[in-house]
């Protein structure tokens, strides 16, 4: 069993930064490839980036290529998106996932097992 819980989302004014976290449980978190998934109102939820278990290879989406890192702290149980240069529509709800069943990163929403429950980000014009 993994508990994921999304923290720093807020209100940012577009070209600016913010960085979101999710803090994970579970005894084998550390085994799990993580990703970072986003929704905005009206839209399916959509990839945004993910990070292999040991943090060695990363994958993102081309709309944010370039501007976001996604990171992992396994001794904190943490993984991590900065954000930067941000875009108005960059604004949804964040949500990060665990994938139980690879050691790499995936693109695909279905390969993910464990969801939080979504940080809020808006980026204003």
């Amino acid at each position: 069993q993994v508990q994921l819980v999304e923290s720093g989302g807020g209100l940012v004014q577009a070209g600016g930064s913010l960085r979101v976290s999710c803090l994970a449980s579970g005894r084998t978190w550390s085994n799990y490839a993580m990703g970072w998934f986003r929704q905005a109102p009206g839209k399916e939820r959509e990839f945004v980036a993910a990070i292999s278990y040991i943090g060695h290879r990363s994958y993102y989406a081309d709309s944010v290529k370039g501007r976001f890192t996604i990171s992992r702290d396994n001794a904190k149980n943490t993984v991590y998106l900065q954000m930067t240069s941000l875009k108005v529509e960059d604004t949804a709800v964040y949500y990060c996932a665990a994938r139980t069943g690879g050691y790499e990163g995936s693109y695909n929403v279905r390969h993910y097992d464990y969801w939080g429950q979504g940080t809020q980000v808006t980026v204003s014009s």
